[in-house]
């Protein structure tokens, strides 16, 4: 069984086949767990585990667990000592969470697809394969320095060392390694189902996906690049769960750039970090009655 997982809030979201468990470090010092199961689509329709259509669909899914938990992690942040633990477990309501996602995916096609396309389309570039190439350059060197200039704010840190924690625990579990905070620290950093790594090869694919319609007008552009999303999205994921099935020299080396990125978004834990990690980990293997990385199921690390 694979699992994946997701910084929070001074805590961890893991994620497994069929449950996922937020742990969340409290101000009081202790460690708040919540459960949640998974009613995916893909489990009652057969069309939508169809390669491609399952990554957007695995995509979606994802987003909304994280969304969730992260909601359930903030409320713990703000809890004051003494206050119902119940209203912590609160979760955000459909509308909140249709916001949110609204937010989330037009800040993230603005600027990362709308925003190259039109300043690649202000340059004098007249061959419609340069314009592809330039504009994708643009694409991936914007993602790198929005990534690089977040990893220098300082309430970002401890985000980026639960991340780190996230990925450490999943690669003891993996290797069969007990899951204890001194054994986890040992391990990796670097993970190739990461989501880091996915949003880099959504960002490589498009360029060869938008290759074959040249160089649009302005605005047909803009259609495109918002309306061919789900298509590049679903090939990236097909490339990582590939990628979590075949971890050789071979495709670890195609995906080295996707696995160096990890380097802004991770940092080393601390063993009571490394604890909450272990925590949510161990909630949702005893919730799948599991107790190795047998019968995999792909999920975004």
């Amino acid at each position: 069984m694979t699992v994946g997982g997701q910084a929070v809030l001074e805590g961890v979201m893991m994620r497994s086949p069929g449950n996922w468990a937020v742990a969340v470090r409290t101000p009081a010092g202790s460690i708040a767990q919540v459960t949640r199961p998974i009613d995916s689509a893909m489990a009652r329709h057969w069309a939508l585990r169809l390669p491609i259509v399952r990554g957007v669909i695995a995509l979606g899914e994802s987003l909304a667990i994280g969304f969730r938990a992260l909601a359930i992690s903030a409320n713990y942040a703000a809890q004051e000592e003494g206050a119902d633990p119940s209203e912590a477990e609160k979760e955000l309501s459909r509308g909140a969470l249709i916001f949110a996602f609204a937010i989330a995916i037009g800040f993230a096609v603005a600027l990362f697809k709308v925003t190259p396309g039109l300043i690649t389309e202000a340059l004098p570039i007249k061959s419609g394969g340069w314009f592809v190439i330039v504009e994708g350059l643009i694409r991936v060197s914007i993602f790198v320095a929005y990534l690089s200039l977040i990893s220098l704010l300082p309430d970002l840190r401890r985000v980026f060392q639960y991340h780190g924690a996230e990925h450490k625990a999943i690669n003891a579990y993996e290797a069969g390694a007990e899951l204890e905070p001194e054994t986890v620290q040992r391990f990796s950093l670097i993970h190739p189902r990461c989501g880091t790594a996915f949003l880099l090869w959504v960002m490589v694919i498009a360029v060869f996906v938008f290759a074959f319609f040249g160089r649009p007008a302005w605005y047909w552009l803009i259609v495109e690049r918002i309306a061919l999303l789900p298509l590049i999205a679903g090939l990236a994921y097909e490339l990582i769960r590939f990628a979590g099935k075949h971890q050789n020299r071979v495709v670890m080396t195609i995906l080295a750039p996707g696995l160096w990125l990890q380097r802004l978004t991770t940092r080393e834990p601390s063993l009571d970090q490394l604890e909450v990690s272990i925590g949510a980990l161990r909630q949702v293997l005893q919730l799948e009655g599991a107790r190795s990385p047998e019968n995999r199921v792909e999920v975004m690390a």
